[in-house]
């Protein structure tokens, strides 16, 4: 099933989902660079909410330009697999290879605000990450890898721990806690 599709047969499980999902279709609707960075105000990302196979714990990575742990994820870049760029980022920023997805279908949509920054010498304006969320599993015992131009820290946090690492309000308030509390749904 095509991305457009995976998204409009996405079922929201809050009033933030249901509004974000109304966005990402109108502006994929709109446009056709939309998987493309370059696009602004808007552009579509994958991210990905890595649990151990016991559900205890998750993997993120302290980001450089948020100067927070968070989740891994990042840009379509053309691509139209946004699972495809969910993996291929988890592999990039923690350095495990051996990761996969627990379902290949969406796990949570979000918008997302980026602040303007200076990235590779350039000034990138604020725009929205248009994200696409999945859930995938590794084990604790690999081998974890920094990725000095993206992190500076990976490790495993137990669920609340996770929480709590953000310095992000958003993400501890809405974005992560939603993420968590639907795992009970994937038995193990």
């Amino acid at each position: 099933m095509d991305i457009l599709s995976q998204i409009e047969n996405y079922i929201p499980s809050s009033p933030q989902e249901a509004a974000d999902k109304a966005l990402i279709l109108q502006c994929l609707a709109e446009r056709e660079d939309l998987f493309f960075r370059e696009c602004l105000p808007a552009h579509m990302t994958a991210s990905a909410w890595v649990v151990n196979p016991a559900r205890t714990k998750v993997l993120m990575v302290y980001h450089n330009l948020y100067n927070s742990w968070s989740w891994m994820g990042g840009h379509a870049d053309g691509e139209r697999d946004l699972l495809s760029v969910a993996l291929r980022e988890v592999r990039e920023e923690s350095g495990i290879q051996r990761v996969q997805p627990l379902s290949e279908s969406i796990y949570s949509l979000e918008s997302l605000t980026v602040d303007g920054h200076i990235k590779r010498g350039q000034y990138v304006p604020s725009h929205l990450h248009l994200n696409v969320t999945y859930l995938l599993q590794a084990d604790e015992d690999q081998p974890l890898r920094e990725k000095p131009d993206e992190n500076r820290g990976v490790a495993w946090f137990g669920l609340d721990e996770a929480i709590q690492a953000s310095s992000e309000e958003w993400f501890r308030e809405w974005i992560y806690p939603k993420l968590n509390a639907r795992l009970s749904g994937f038995p193990q």
